[in-house]
């Protein structure tokens, strides 16, 4: 079944990005690096609104869909579930990258840049909130009755809120090590460039196996719990003050429960 994509869900597909842009461009505006603690706070922040969408906007929505579909309904929310950890992890394992704080890349050995493989970092935490909105949009625009519109924008507004300090926590310290403020947005912008690509990408291959919508929910909810496990909660749990991390955990969390259940 092909889906129309309307300008209304084009614009829907965008906002994560705009959360982005507008966290990167922190760093026109900031002096100094920013606060540790603050950096806890937020990557916390983050973790929660992640671990909240992955539950009420993808995994709930995957088990009702598939007992609509009549099928035996957490199959398709553990089986999709799984592979999308399974995703990341090879992801993880092959993409050369390097987390904030940290000296040793990960993934395979390369030649690039630190800066570069600082924004792959980012830019890896973003495939999965880009699938997972793609993905709600796409069963809103089939019709599905347990993904509304509405719900579709409330995960992208979330993940948009989450982004923003995302975008700052890259592009702040870019410009911390030397790289220019319009270099450091640039990266910024690059890394959350993926989301809309994956989101667009999403919707034509749930498009075209409309049965296998559940397993795509839930792949993008495992593809988020394994960014939420392996990097944001390590990283906002690093070090002194741990309890700021988890404060912000619990933020994250409450907000975007209380986004999709008031708005979606």
């Amino acid at each position: 079944m092909d889906i129309n994509l309307d300008i209304s869900a084009a614009a829907g597909l965008m906002i994560p990005f705009v959360g982005t842009a507008l966290g990167s461009a922190m760093v026109f505006f900031m002096k100094n690096q920013m606060n540790k603690k603050i950096e806890k706070l937020l990557m916390g922040f983050a973790a929660g609104v992640m671990v909240a969408a992955s539950v009420w906007s993808l995994l709930i929505p995957a088990i009702d869909m598939a007992a609509e579909q009549e099928k035996i309904a957490w199959i398709p929310a553990a089986v999709g579930f799984i592979l999308g950890m399974a995703f990341l992890l090879l992801l993880d394992s092959v993409i050369p990258h390097l987390h904030l704080d940290t000296e040793k890349p990960e993934g395979i050995k390369s030649r690039a840049k630190k800066t570069t493989m600082m924004v792959f970092a980012v830019t890896l935490h973003n495939i999965p909130e880009g699938m997972a909105v793609g993905v709600t949009f796409a069963g809103a625009l089939l019709g599905d009755a347990q993904i509304t519109m509405a719900g579709a924008f409330t995960l992208a507004l979330g993940i948009a809120i989450q982004n923003f300090p995302e975008g700052a926590i890259i592009s702040m310290p870019l410009k911390s090590q030397g790289t220019s403020k319009r270099r450091a947005f640039a990266y910024g912008l690059l890394s959350g460039l993926v989301e809309p690509v994956g989101a667009v990408l999403t919707i034509l291959l749930a498009g075209m196996i409309v049965p296998m919508l559940p397993y795509f929910l839930a792949f993008a909810a495992g593809a988020m719990i394994y960014v939420v496990v392996e990097e944001l909660i390590p990283e906002s749990q690093a070090g002194e003050h741990t309890n700021i991390g988890t404060i912000g955990v619990a933020a994250g969390f409450v907000v975007m429960m209380v986004l999709d259940v008031a708005l979606g």
